[in-house]
């Protein structure tokens, strides 16, 4: 519980400077781009360190694509779009998973209301960003985006499990 206040506190007081959008305009093609910057500032905050994380974990143990996986972690989280949880949403996905993991997933099932569509975003985030990626044709990121919150199995891919790491650790 003390990442998740810590990742509030950063929340709150989230900065894009000059030079992360520059890095994000060197990584990412202009499609993608326009993902990344519909999301709420505070999960672009959060892409670019968990990026920049990956790129650290990546430099460690060299295994798999280092641009594939960097093009994943800043685009991990775009299927929360700016508008569908904002930073007290967010509270209100993590308090619940926590104290009434039963009531949230129950919740996330459906997009029916506020708490819901919450919950929803919450659970459904990898695929409605994968299908955001299939659509203007980043499939390798989508594939490893769809799966970031399962638990890995054996013969996924290097990138996945770096993501992962570095999105735990963010």
């Amino acid at each position: 519980m003390i990442q998740r206040v810590k990742q509030f506190c950063l929340a709150v007081t989230a900065q894009i400077t000059p030079a992360d959008r520059q890095w994000v305009a060197e990584s990412l093609p202009p499609a993608a781009q326009e993902l990344f910057y519909a999301m709420h500032p505070a999960d672009q905050y959060h892409a670019l360190n968990a990026a920049k994380t990956a790129m650290e974990l990546w430099e460690k143990q060299q295994a798999g694509d280092r641009a594939l996986l960097l093009r994943a972690a800043l685009l991990h989280d775009i299927g929360k779009k700016r508008g569908d949880m904002d930073i007290m949403g967010k509270v209100w996905a993590v308090l619940l998973k926590h104290y009434f993991p039963a009531k949230a997933q129950e919740l996330g099932k459906v997009d029916n209301g506020w708490l819901s569509h919450i919950m929803y975003i919450s659970y459904q985030h990898p695929a409605i960003g994968a299908a955001k990626l299939e659509k203007i044709g980043m499939t390798a990121e989508a594939a490893i985006i769809r799966c970031h919150h399962r638990k890995l199995v054996e013969n996924d891919p290097p990138e996945l499990a770096l993501l992962q790491a570095a999105d735990e650790l963010n």
